[in-house]
């Protein structure tokens, strides 16, 4: 073992993991308590009357290559909801541990620590330079009660990309003592190369993606962390043992092979182009401040009234997200791209 079970919570390190049925294709099942037929309607491959494969093989070997990551550095989860539920309760001891986030981001890393009884820790992004980290304070704020930073790039709401030399000199200063989770769950809408090149040289360093967004998989409920195998060991102890249905793992893996990602590829470029035609439009609205630059598949528009805004909206029968109770951005809205159609009906409503 290493310092990252020292970090984790003793009692996950000790823990003796479910042990569920085992799994052996080959042999007929009678030792899973299963029904031994399928139900009428069921045209799945493996038969939904069998429970799934745990931390299905198939899954991790297809998810590994398209991120470019060795299996034994995967978990697959049901989104990266799971994957942040996880890492909180395998590293943070209720009322002893914090998380540290960079507001305004994500909201579910702030609500999976305060379920786990953790403290949250803030070091608020900077505005005035597109909120870029505060490299120098988060850096003092971890404290040996934080055992989680977690970053987003590009971030949500904001858009913007972090720097990745800002993020990678936090992680070479919480070596030992914490790490440092990247999500990047809008990276494929910034033509960036991935953080995930450095997760075998740096244990410290976690990174998640998600299908939900560049592949329009929200509704199956996959998402994959990436990060040292000592971490997805722990986090295996923890993870329910059939979290991935057999619906989604034979949706994923059919939804993953070349032409469907020639598709996901040429619908990324479109959303790219949409971006920028929708931010150059809205800039030219009497009602908008500002648009902030985006990396992301969506954009924080900054209104002089947000509340017309999402009236308006509505009233075009389109929602748009309401971000105002976020630190630092109290006048402004978070717009997804659509399609070409809707984002001219959003710009007529606007108008």
């Amino acid at each position: 073992m290493s310092w990252i079970s020292d970090i984790a919570r003793p009692d996950i390190v000790a823990l003796k993991p479910y042990e569920h049925a085992s799994w052996e294709p080959p042999l007929e099942r009678l030792h899973a308590n299963e029904l031994p037929w399928r139900t009428t309607g069921d045209d799945t491959d493996a038969g939904l009357n069998r429970y799934p494969e745990p931390q299905p093989r198939e899954l991790v070997a297809r998810l590994a290559a398209l991120y470019g990551a060795e299996p034994k550095q995967v978990l697959v989860g049901r989104g990266s909801d799971e994957a942040i539920d996880l890492l909180v309760r395998c590293f943070c001891r209720a009322g002893e541990d914090a998380v540290l986030v960079c507001p305004p981001t994500f909201g579910m890393y702030s609500v999976a620590a305060r379920i786990q009884g953790a403290d949250v820790v803030t070091v608020p992004l900077r505005a005035e330079s597109g909120f870029s980290l505060d490299v120098d304070e988060v850096i003092r704020q971890c404290t040996p009660r934080v055992k989680l930073v977690f970053l987003c790039s590009p971030n949500n709401p904001t858009g913007n990309l972090l720097n990745e030399e800002d993020v990678l000199r936090i992680a070479a200063r919480v070596e030992g003592r914490a790490l440092v989770v990247v999500d990047e769950a809008y990276v494929e809408f910034a033509g960036v190369p991935s953080l995930i090149r450095h997760v075998k040289d740096l244990p410290q360093l976690a990174v998640m993606r998600t299908l939900s967004k560049a592949h329009g998989l929200a509704g199956a409920r996959c998402g994959t962390l990436m990060a040292n195998p000592e971490i997805i060991a722990l986090l295996r102890k923890v993870i329910p043992p059939y979290a991935i249905t057999q619906l989604t793992v034979e949706t994923v893996l059919r939804l993953l092979e070349p032409p469907q990602l020639a598709i996901m590829n040429a619908r990324i470029r479109q959303i790219q182009s949409e971006r920028a035609r929708l931010a150059d439009a809205l800039r030219t609205l009497p009602d908008v401040k500002r648009v902030w630059p985006s990396d992301a598949n969506f954009v924080l528009v900054e209104f002089a009234d947000a509340e017309r805004a999402l009236k308006a909206a509505r009233g075009a029968n389109l929602l748009i997200r309401d971000v105002r109770a976020q630190a630092g951005i109290n006048r402004s809205v978070r717009i997804s791209i659509g399609t070409p159609e809707q984002n001219d009906r959003l710009l007529e409503a606007l108008r």
